[in-house]
């Protein structure tokens, strides 16, 4: 059964269907064992542990229990009965008699703990690799950071390891390894979820968040496990509605392009311009905000009050231990060392009037749209300059908790390099339902499977584009794509984006010559092809007819076939119109293309003249 689906709708439906718990747990080892990489987990329950907890939760009762049976993991920084908790640093090892009240909840719903995974230190990091133990394998490209500090649990999340983990996140440790390795991650209003039991980082800043495959389990993680908790003073009594429609008017807020950062990343900043692209097509509609006074509050978290907080948490523990940090992380707590209550006090007074300025600002708009990271980083890379690449890593995600903002992390596509493309919606605190609903209709229009397990998203996860009949597919592949040229053709036509997508590696792209606006050409080539970057749209079958009777030569339609296993109509080109074309199919696809060839212009008009 090591096949057996492992988000909450499909694993229920097995177990509906006689699949036993014990095959369930054995799926799990059997995982683990795949994945080979002993950087996930710090401790693991064993067989006979799993098969205990299991033995507790009786027979099968999804309503009663309504995370019955679901495998999910735990930030070792986090309280599991009778499990050693680390924070990543064996010297600081104690082993709690009870759990974390948030563990304790998910335990009572039924789950079942299948260990403790991996963290940057202390939850001091974005990174994933500030960690004495192995660091754990990104689960899309091993040769990229894993993302932090709660990177075990999102790998072992996009793996298909566990159905759902616990992260922790104060200044992005929630979203940036979501964002790095294709899964949702879950950023609660601080204080929805008890951090009684949690190895605080920041204390008046932490939350604890989920990673799950799907936008559906995150938030059903996060209604059980949301409460006020009488032992946690930042706990706050958050209303939790049901994960609802989304409203059919939004207005987000999106940084103005000025102020957007990639650092160099064109294909980053092509994924985020698809990405607003798709929610305009689900009826949203977007505003520019000058996003100045964020970054200025996002730099607040690392200087002053902030890394004070950090010392305090440990400080007895760092005085009489601090050999045991890693180095990184010895060095960017123990800078509070040459901190005043003088310089936090200047902290919370500067916090104090950006929260009075973009307070107005933040509630003009209905969410945020920004990139979940603005770039990859390879471990090498992280390694060779641990302070900057982290440091950029938080462009747009270190001001949320000082702001008393959620957000959810949600992928939204593949990059013309294969990487995964993710960004976050954010709203003010307390509208945690809003978020999760937007961000489930934009994750259902990406079409992407879950994780790196393959997976396809299914049943609720699925646009319900499939219940509008007499609808045709209709594959583009330049021009018409969002936010090019020709897109406003399909909308005027009707046309509904329905999700990205890329070809079987059996086609060439081609720069067609003469275009005005500049088009490819798409050519199926069989053996020796490329998987080119696509966009699936849907239109009534009279205004397809139309449409198609007004495509110029050297185009056509065609059928195409997908790399997911379908295949649809699409845009094609004649082969006797490629005289004078470019062979443009290394770049992936025609968004790619233009991203770079822009670049290039860009470098060569910033080149002084003589």
């Amino acid at each position: 059964m090591n096949d057996v689906r492992f988000d909450i709708a499909s694993l229920h439906a097995a177990y509906q269907s006689g699949l036993g718990i014990a095959e369930v747990i054995d799926a799990v080892l059997a995982r683990i064992t795949a994945a080979a990489d002993p950087g996930i987990f710090i401790h693991l329950a064993t067989r006979a542990e799993l098969l205990s907890q299991a033995e507790a939760l009786g027979q099968f009762d999804p309503v009663a229990k309504p995370l019955w049976g679901i495998p999910f993991a735990v930030k070792d920084n986090i309280d599991v009965a009778d499990m050693p908790t680390t924070a990543a640093c064996a010297e600081y090892a104690y082993t709690p008699d009870k759990d974390a009240t948030v563990v304790a909840k998910l335990k009572a719903a039924g789950a079942f703990v299948v260990g403790k995974t991996n963290l940057d230190q202390f939850a001091t990091g974005l990174v994933g690799v500030r960690t004495p133990w192995p660091i754990p394998r990104n689960a899309i490209d091993p040769k990229l950071v894993p993302g932090g500090s709660s990177s075990g649990s999102a790998v072992a999340t996009a793996r298909g390891i566990v159905s759902f983990a616990l992260g922790t996140d104060t200044a992005g440790s929630g979203r940036i390894p979501a964002g790095l390795n294709n899964i949702v991650g879950l950023k609660p209003t601080v204080g929805a979820l008890s951090t009684t039991g949690v190895v605080p980082a920041c204390r008046t800043l932490d939350c604890v968040s989920v990673f799950a495959l799907t936008i559906d389990d995150a938030y059903a993680v996060f209604s059980v496990a949301a409460a006020h908790d009488a032992a946690d003073p930042y706990s706050r009594a958050i209303a939790v509605q049901p994960l609802a429609t989304r409203p059919p008017v939004l207005t987000i807020g999106i940084p103005a392009k000025a102020d957007l950062k990639f650092f160099g990343d064109a294909s980053m900043q092509a994924g985020f311009e698809a990405s607003l692209a798709a929610l305009e097509t689900l009826g949203a509609r977007l505003v520019e905000i000058p996003f100045g006074d964020f970054y200025a509050t996002a730099d607040l978290l690392y200087e002053g009050a902030w890394v004070a907080e950090r010392y305090a948490a440990i400080r007895d523990f760092f005085e009489a231990h601090e050999a045991a940090l890693h180095p990184v992380t010895r060095k960017i707590i123990g800078g509070a060392r040459n901190l005043s209550a003088a310089d936090a006090f200047r902290g919370f007074y500067a916090l104090q009037a950006y929260k009075a300025r973009l307070a107005p600002v933040i509630a003009s708009v209905d969410l945020f749209c920004l990139p979940t990271a603005p770039t990859h980083y390879s471990v090498d890379a992280v390694l060779a300059d641990p302070i900057v690449t982290n440091s950029r890593l938080g462009t747009y995600t270190n001001f949320v908790n000082l702001l008393d903002m959620c957000g959810i992390a949600v992928p939204t596509g593949t990059r013309d390099d294969g990487l995964p493309m993710s960004v976050t919606l954010l709203a003010a605190a307390g509208r945690d339902g809003l978020v999760a609903a937007v961000a489930r209709d934009l994750h259902a229009a990406s079409g992407l499977t879950l994780g790196a397990t393959g997976w396809r998203q299914s049943g609720a996860q699925a646009v319900d584009a499939s219940a509008e009949d007499g609808m045709i597919e209709l594959v583009v592949v330049g021009a018409h794509l969002s936010g090019m040229p020709l897109n406003g053709q399909l909308k005027e036509a009707g046309a509904r984006f329905c999700r990205s997508a890329r070809t079987t590696p059996s086609y060439k792209l081609y720069e067609l010559a003469g275009q005005t606006p500049p088009k490819p050409g798409l050519v199926r080539v069989g053996p020796g092809g490329a998987a080119i970057e696509i966009e699936v749209w849907r239109l009534g079958a009279d205004a397809f007819g139309r449409f198609v009777a007004a495509i110029p030569p050297p185009l056509g339609i065609g059928t195409i076939e997908l790399d997911d296993g379908t295949s649809a109509k699409g845009f094609l080109a004649e082969t006797a119109g490629l005289a004078a074309a470019t062979d443009i199919s290394a770049y992936g696809g025609w968004r790619s293309y233009i991203a770079r060839t822009n670049e290039i212009q860009r470098r060569l008009e910033s080149v002084p003249s003589n």
